[in-house]
């Protein structure tokens, strides 16, 4: 099987961790966060490794590195519903320190692709 060259990238591989994460946590909240930030945060978490797998179809090195800012303005969007999350205490304080965790290391990661696809 064919892989594509998103697939190969250890930021698509953790931000697809992450979504996987994010699924896992928000089946505990209330019920009633159904359509609020259980949606949120799914759609948040989804988009960071969707954004960077359309991105990597895109031609050139501007169209490139604008999906990386979209993926990277939806991990801070995702660090948002966290710690509101948090602050409700919907989540564990072990859960989210580990999703604060990857959100850091993605975000550093999503920096350092963008610009090595604009140099």
């Amino acid at each position: 099987m064919r892989l594509f060259s998103f697939e190969k990238l250890k930021v698509w591989q953790k931000s697809r961790n992450l979504a996987i994460m994010i699924y896992k946590t928000t089946k505990v909240f209330p019920d009633d966060e159904k359509f609020g930030l259980i949606s949120q945060m799914r759609r948040c978490a989804i988009s960071i490794s969707s954004n960077i797998a359309e991105g990597t179809g895109r031609h050139t090195a501007k169209d490139k590195a604008r999906f990386t800012e979209i993926a990277y303005g939806s991990a801070l969007e995702l660090l948002n519903q966290t710690i509101v999350s948090n602050d409700l205490e919907f989540l564990t304080n072990e859960n989210y320190e580990l999703i604060r965790t990857e959100l850091t290391e993605i975000t550093a990661m999503l920096n350092a692709l963008r610009k090595s696809q604009l140099a």
